[in-house]
């Protein structure tokens, strides 16, 4: 053979993938069988020889792909939708609210509330419509806190999840921690009219047909993307991100006029230790404690900088920001609301919220941490990875000792502990704050797996 067939089959073979190339075709080999019967028959040069593997290869990473995304596409289905006993559970809890004056208890009770606003206390604020996922947040802060009864717990939550939020913390006392269970229509500050932006976001029929197609043209959009990269781009266009709720955060110095700092907590996570000593971080100056996502072991959840999440081939985003700069992570973060209070940082994520929608979201697809990246911009103190292991609901390759030794843990992603696609061997973290027993529970078939 030609002294130089290796050369022609690597440039063969490195050449970049058109569009073309990804289009089904009925002549390639299926299997390597096919393939060394038709090199037999034909006994090509270098370069045919070349392109057929390469054709060959294509056809079954292209096969593979498919599958993988299929697998992300239901897993994200799946997340997306509210499980039967999530539902049963709100459902009883409502019922209960109605029909026993214990279940509707103040919360806190009248001779508590002056807490609410004494900053000697330890304020965490957490925003959520599912219940069975705050009580966890609740109890493993409470249980693992080494002065429970100076913790104070701000739930805010919507409408109509307020009866069973309420008639769960009601008979569910959490004592001698503070628990305040409120809805948003009782916040005088969030009334109609006081967020205009979100209210577009709700409303603008080119977000919710954005949202409604979003799926198929996130997987369809680019053929040589990585199924894990698509997989975080479904993530990022579940519902929850076009909501009110999830954009709580951006307003904590007006819900919490008074409070000069907050930790505030997703419901998809554990806490594993006293946070407490959160209180005693240095922030120098900074407004929001966060844990970087640019360095770690595992290189898909920590590897992620401004490039991740922002789209640098519109100029608005190019010529503002550093693409290699370093992400963080939502789902605990410190909030130091006087340090805010001095900053234009709510202004600056609404004014980049509507830049989005008027560039028909070319910016960033739909979701909070890439406005929050830039409203916080030089704003961040990054804190130990210890108080937040994130990817435990993306990544089936965390072990449980890994997990165990983090100060709190974060179901970020599809698999969340809830849900029957949970990596099953995480789950036990999570469930061990579950009363298996209790009737509620028991009675919508809540179960370990």
């Amino acid at each position: 053979m030609e002294s130089n067939v290796p050369e022609v089959i690597y440039q063969i073979l490195d050449e970049a993938i058109s569009e073309e190339e990804v289009e089904p075709k009925s002549d390639i080999p299926q299997t390597l069988q096919d393939f060394m019967a038709d090199i037999k028959q034909t006994t090509p040069d270098a370069k045919a020889f070349a392109l057929k593997l390469r054709q060959m290869v294509l056809l079954l990473e292209q096969r593979t792909r498919k599958a993988k995304i299929q697998e992300y596409l239901y897993r994200h289905v799946a997340s997306s939708s509210i499980p039967k006993h999530l539902h049963c559970l709100a459902l009883k809890l409502a019922n209960e609210h109605s029909n026993n004056a214990a279940a509707r208890l103040q919360l806190p009770s009248a001779d508590l509330v002056p807490t609410l606003v004494d900053n000697s206390y330890f304020h965490f604020v957490l925003a959520s419509d599912n219940v069975l996922a705050v009580s966890v947040v609740a109890k493993s802060l409470i249980k693992n806190a080494l002065h429970p009864r100076k913790f104070v717990l701000h739930i805010i939550t919507d409408r109509k999840t307020y009866a069973p939020m309420q008639a769960w913390f009601s008979l569910h006392p959490l004592a001698p921690a503070v628990i305040e269970v409120k809805a948003l229509h009782q916040f005088d500050w969030l009334s109609k009219g006081k967020v205009p932006v979100l209210e577009a976001m709700e409303k603008d029929q080119r977000v919710r047909s954005k949202f409604r197609g979003g799926s198929s043209a996130t997987v369809a959009k680019n053929y040589t993307e990585k199924p894990q990269v698509i997989a975080a781009k479904l993530q990022a266009l579940s519902p929850k991100y076009n909501s009110l709720m999830n954009h709580i955060r951006i307003h904590l110095p007006e819900l919490f006029p008074s409070l000069n700092k907050v930790v505030f907590l997703d419901d998809d996570i554990v806490i594993q230790t006293d946070l407490s000593a959160l209180w005693d971080i240095d922030m120098n100056g900074k407004v929001n404690g966060a844990v970087e996502t640019c360095r770690g072991e595992d290189s898909f959840v920590m590897s992620k900088r401004f490039k991740s999440y922002l789209n640098f081939s519109h100029p608005l985003i190019a010529n503002n920001f550093d693409p290699n700069e370093c992400a963080w992570a939502y789902g605990m973060n410190i909030f130091d609301l006087e340090a805010w209070r001095k900053t234009n940082i709510t202004l600056t994520y609404y004014h980049w919220l509507e830049q989005n929608l008027k560039s028909d979201l070319s910016l960033w697809q739909l979701g909070t941490l890439p406005p929050g990246l830039i409203a916080f911009h030089g704003q961040v103190h990054v804190i130990d990875p210890f108080w937040h292991m994130l990817g435990l609901g993306y990544q089936d390759n965390t072990t449980l000792s890994d997990a165990e030794t983090a100060g709190v843990i974060h179901f970020n992603g599809r698999a969340k502990p809830w849900l029957d696609i949970a990596f099953p061997q995480l789950r036990p973290l999570w469930a061990k704050y579950i009363g298996f027993s209790d009737k509620f529970i028991k009675g919508c078939h809540i179960r370990v797996y």
